[in-house]
């Protein structure tokens, strides 16, 4: 989000609630199970946002993932919050929430890195790792040869750790 005295900022804020507000609601509904929580958690997302829009630098990784990479905390901290006013959880159960949040954002983070491969790079992977295909199963499948199935895969798996690595992937 620029920054600057002409507007572009609330421009910008304006924007990126339009482009991921959606995306954000759906996000924290899943993880929440509270429709109300969830629009206060999109809410609270844009205003630290708002509050931190300087230190957004968009060469590290790109806007949506910088939004729901602060949403994530927000989601965490209502979801504490929320279990702390019916009774004091154990640390496993606070635990265990956040570790679903953290592995409904893993997931988002792969499937949007996923889309953003080749397609043929994309088929090779998914097909294999996901659909349990073996190299000559999958030559045979697309048609191919396994040794072009095995450069495929290499290089799909080459690019994905590129595309996890600019979108800011810690684990």
């Amino acid at each position: 989000m620029a920054n600057g005295p002409d507007g572009t900022d609330t421009e910008a804020l304006g924007s990126a609630y339009q482009a991921y507000g959606g995306e954000l609601l759906r996000f924290a509904r899943r993880s929440l199970h509270d429709p109300q929580l969830a629009e206060e958690a999109v809410q609270e997302t844009f205003a630290r946002a708002w509050r931190s829009r300087a230190t957004f630098d968009a060469e590290v990784g790109p806007l949506r993932a910088w939004l729901f990479a602060i949403e994530r905390r927000v989601v965490i901290d209502l979801a504490v919050k929320r279990s702390g006013q019916h009774a004091e959880p154990l640390d496993e159960e606070r635990a265990d929430a956040r570790d679903e949040i953290d592995v409904a954002l893993i997931g988002w983070q792969v499937e949007e890195a996923l889309r953003r491969l080749k397609p043929e790079h994309r088929r090779v992977l998914v097909r294999t790792y996901f659909g349990q295909c073996s190299g000559s199963e999958l030559a045979a499948e697309l048609g191919i040869p396994e040794g072009t199935v095995r450069s495929r895969l290499f290089y799909a798996l080459k690019s994905l750790r590129l595309v996890l690595d600019e979108m800011g992937w810690d684990s």
